[in-house]
């Protein structure tokens, strides 16, 4: 019964962005989803005979890079439309620094805790794979959609605007990254909870920096979009509930709970520091 439940979820995870990308009437679009998903699918093959989960970000960033690359060809056809060169290549920058720190960090600790249960289970693991597919595809699609337009993206200030939401982001992502590393790098922290830094700020900074510089993506791509295309600013809302309600934020207090929930400082913070949204006063 789990298992069609699971092929359920993969299934929905695949049917929503393609069926966006048909309602946009792309054909374009239509076929760099397609490649998103198959990528992951050709991967989950050698995952799961293998039982790992080590190249799983690893892929997620190699898919992204892969889609903006050719978003960039793109870009340089004729005339160089500069928006969407500039786009391609934020988001490149982003994917490649994420996958490597995601990477690095698995090659270290030797898993992903998260994947313990998931591996074994050749239905839930399809899932976790098809539902990357679905990372990339929703994050991307206002982007693409975009750039493949007639027009380009369109330069004026409101991608400026999206520019700089996109580069707020980035960085916040990248500290709070950093910032919770070299914490876990000391040895008597072994078993702590961060609270310095941007941690003292949000429970979840590096979550707010992921959701801001989507968000940001999503502004870039607005003045170039129209009618149906609309719906492919979904990629904010997305990544909010991917990361707070389905895997990051949801799994992540779940261990908290279970390893410091009984401490009366860890309760204070989780009761007086906000969840994602940084802390200003």
């Amino acid at each position: 019964m789990q298992s069609i439940m699971y092929l359920t979820f993969a299934a929905l995870g695949f049917v929503i962005p393609f069926g966006i990308s048909l309602a946009i009437g792309n054909e374009l679009v239509q076929n760099i989803v397609l490649a998103v998903y198959i990528i992951q699918w050709i991967a989950f093959i050698p995952a799961y005979m293998l039982q790992t989960e080590k190249f799983y970000d690893l892929t997620g960033s190699i898919t992204y890079t892969s889609v903006f690359a050719y978003c960039i060809y793109l870009a340089t056809l004729g005339d160089v439309n500069w928006g969407s060169l500039i786009i391609s290549i934020l988001v490149i920058l982003w994917a490649g620094r994420l996958g490597t720190f995601l990477f690095t960090r698995i090659a270290k600790d030797g898993e992903d805790k998260r994947f313990r249960t998931i591996k074994p289970d050749i239905a839930q693991f399809f899932m976790t794979w098809t539902l990357q597919g679905m990372w990339v595809s929703l994050c991307s699609l206002c982007a693409i959609t975009a750039i493949t337009s007639d027009t380009g993206i369109i330069v004026n200030g409101i991608f400026y605007i999206g520019v700089m939401m996109f580069i707020g982001g980035f960085a916040i992502e990248i500290v709070a990254d950093q910032q919770k590393s070299a914490f876990r790098a000391i040895p008597e922290n072994r078993n702590k909870f961060i609270t310095s830094g941007l941690w003292g700020k949000s429970r979840h900074p590096n979550y707010f920096g992921e959701i801001m510089l989507w968000t940001g993506v999503a502004v870039m791509s607005f003045s170039s979009l129209s009618g149906l295309e609309y719906a492919t600013l979904i990629s904010p809302i997305f990544t909010y509930l991917l990361l707070v309600k389905i895997s990051g934020v949801r799994m992540l207090e779940g261990r908290g709970q279970k390893t410091w929930g009984q401490d009366e400082e860890y309760i204070a913070y989780m009761k007086n520091t906000p969840m994602v949204m940084l802390k200003f006063w």
